[in-house]
Formats: structure tokens, sequence, C-alpha cells
């Protein structure tokens, strides 16, 4: 069945003359068709009845629900034929990639003629999208929650002391630091990241591999998401950059001045360590013993070592922190038996995370192997 993309109005810009013309509305699909091209998505439920949108983004509305299911007609976007004819029209690679709504009125599409098959399709599809968005929305909770307790136990030094009780809180006795000017629980010490006794700095170089595996830019994470989906090396045809290599019981972090990028690699995480390599734009600390996993991660993901980080960041051309100035940013060693019940309390919550972080990965593998195939009716729901 071949039709045209068609959407409800003419894009326009968003100015005070026309605050309520042109919006899209809950339900309606939406395509970017400039700089990123290609991205597409539903409008969810939303609290008022218009959302607007950037110009770079178009929205389709769809006119007869009983002839087109916008489910569909999203997964249909995210197509790689639909893909490749989208980047073809618009020509995406150079300097003014751009599709208006004239091209996008004539990409002719292609799509199955019986709604229910349509539904069927879109079904099987969104469920296992939206197992990944509950995962998602699983692990922000965790975060949240070994955020806090980190905060508590080692920024407000709450842990809990001999008899159950929060220890600052009940009167625990802290004693001055002269090198972070201020008061830490009595037995605890002040080191730093170069040299102490919980890490060891990682050293560039790659054991040999055979075949393929991902190689992680810097720019492949954000914060703390990882993009799996980043190029593949051979160990020959390696970039001289891509050399290091991921450990058990390790913290990576971005040397490069405001770039958050943090990764944690604990004993549990067999994909990462089968598959990754590292940029040497990440530095990386081996914990020595695997109890120090989950407080030093707690350390360097914390919003104030990035601050501490990038005071300490120099170079010409870009701006990074080095091994020596690691020497300048302060850890506190708290006592062995506090680290060793923090990783009691934490360990699983890490290790659900990495779990949710596979399945989320298998997921995204079935849901991009089954798209083309049920698009093109080699596989048939029933």
């Amino acid at each position: 069945m071949q039709l045209k993309l068609y959407n409800n109005v003419n894009l326009i810009f968003i100015n005070q003359y026309n605050l309520r013309k042109g919006f899209a509305q809950e339900g309606d699909v939406l395509l970017t068709h400039k700089a990123t091209i290609g991205e597409t998505a539903i409008v969810p439920k939303i609290e008022y009845p218009y959302l607007m949108l950037t110009p770079q983004v178009t929205f389709y509305r769809i006119k007869d629900s009983s002839k087109l299911n916008n489910g569909y007609l999203k997964y249909y976007f995210t197509s790689q034929t639909f893909q490749k004819q989208l980047k073809l029209w618009s020509g995406a690679g150079s300097t003014r990639a751009y599709i208006g709504i004239l091209e996008q009125l004539n990409l002719p599409i292609e799509i199955e003629e019986d709604i229910a098959k349509q539904q069927k399709i879109a079904t099987v599809l969104s469920t296992l999208d939206a197992k990944i968005e509950l995962n998602n929305k699983i692990n922000t909770e965790l975060e949240a929650m070994a955020k806090t307790l980190y905060d508590y136990w080692f920024v407000q030094f709450d842990f809990p002391n001999e008899n159950g009780k929060p220890y600052k809180s009940s009167g625990g006795e802290m004693v001055w630091s002269e090198e972070l000017k201020r008061k830490i629980p009595k037995g605890w010490e002040v080191e730093n990241l170069k040299n102490n006794s919980l890490t060891s700095l990682i050293k560039p170089s790659i054991d040999f591999f055979e075949g393929e595996k991902t190689y992680l830019a810097t720019a492949d994470v954000v914060n703390n998401e990882i993009n799996f989906g980043a190029d593949k090396i051979t160990f020959e045809n390696r970039e001289s950059r891509a050399n290091m290599q991921p450990i058990q019981n390790s913290i990576w972090f971005a040397k490069m001045k405001n770039s958050k990028k943090v990764l944690y690699i604990g004993e549990y995480a067999d994909y990462f360590l089968k598959n990754f390599i590292l940029s040497t734009g990440f530095a990386g600390l081996e914990c020595k013993e695997k109890c120090f996993l989950e407080y030093v991660w707690g350390f360097i993901n914390n919003d104030n070592f990035e601050i501490i980080k990038d005071r300490l960041s120099n170079g010409a051309t870009q701006e990074a922190i080095n091994n020596d100035s690691m020497a300048f940013i302060p850890l506190i060693i708290p006592s062995e038996n506090i680290l060793k019940e923090y990783h009691k309390k934490t360990f699983e919550i890490y290790k659900k995370i990495y779990l949710n972080q596979i399945e989320n990965q298998k997921l995204a593998e079935l849901r991009d192997f089954l798209l083309p195939m049920l698009m093109n009716g080699q596989v048939v729901v029933e």
C-alpha cells in the first residue's frame, strides 16, 4: 500500500501571534527533520491540551485511526528503510542536512493495509520498549537511593554507629581535618585520589583479543548512560586511543573538563569485561578490595567531584585533568568496617542497575531485529 506522509498543519515558528496554532497533541507522532534527523516519538498524555515544539520537529496526526495506527507509524519511522530514505532526501552528512515540509509531504511510505496487523506489530514492539522504559525508571530510583545513602553516610557522617544510631547526630566524636578544613569522624583519614589506600590508577594497555569488541569513546557515555551501539573494533584495526582495559571492581571517569561521564565495573559485570574497550580519555581507578567499589563510585559520581576535577583541568587545546593533578583531589578514607557495611547495603543495588542495563541492551537488540521483519512480513504476529 503506497501512502504519502501528511501532517495536519504546516510547520510554523512559535511566536506571540500563533501561540495556540500548530501545537502537537497527545497521540501525535513526532519526527525530527533538522540537525539530528530521523528521531521519532509519540506525544504521551500531557497535562495541557497542547505541546509546544521546536522548529526542528514535525508532528503527524492520524486523521483516520481505522486505517493507520500511530504506534505503527512511529515504528515505521524508525525502520532502516525509511531512515535511509529520509537521510538521502535530507542530505544528511552535509553541512545543511534538512528536510522541509514539502519534501516530507512527498516522501512515499509503504505500510501494512490491515489495521489489525498494524496494531499487533505496534503492540509487540511497544511492549519491548515499555519494559526498557520500566527498567530505566527502576534504575533511576535505585540510583537515587544509593546517592541518598552515600550522602547520609559520607557527607553528613550519619552512618550507623555501634548502636545502630546516626554517628554524628548521636554525638559521635569528630576531629578537625586540615586538608578539608572541616571535621570528620575520629579515626578516618584524608588521602588523595592519585595515591591512596583504596585505589590505584590503571595504566593504558589492553590484552590481545580475537574478533570484535565495542569501543567506548568518551562521546559514547553521557553521565552514566552507555551507547551500546558504539563502533566495533578489532585488536589490529583499533585507533591508538582504544587502549584502556576494563577490569573488575574499577571506576572510570572522563578526564576532559565539563564532561561528566562515569562508569563502574563490578565483579558481576561480565558483559562489560568481555565486550568493551575504553578510550584513553577515561581515567581508571582499580579498587584494592571489592568492598571499596561502591564508596569510590559514590565519590566519583558526586557533582562535587566534577567541580574539583574541572578546576584542576588544564591544557592548551583541550582542558583535562592529568594524573599529577589528581594528587590535589582529597579523598576521605573511612574506617574499613564502615566501608564493608556500606558495601553490604549497596552491592545488590548496583548489581541490579547493571543487570537492568544489560537486559535493556538485549531487549533493544530484539526489537531492532524484529522491526524490519515485522514491517516486510517476514514475521507475522498471530
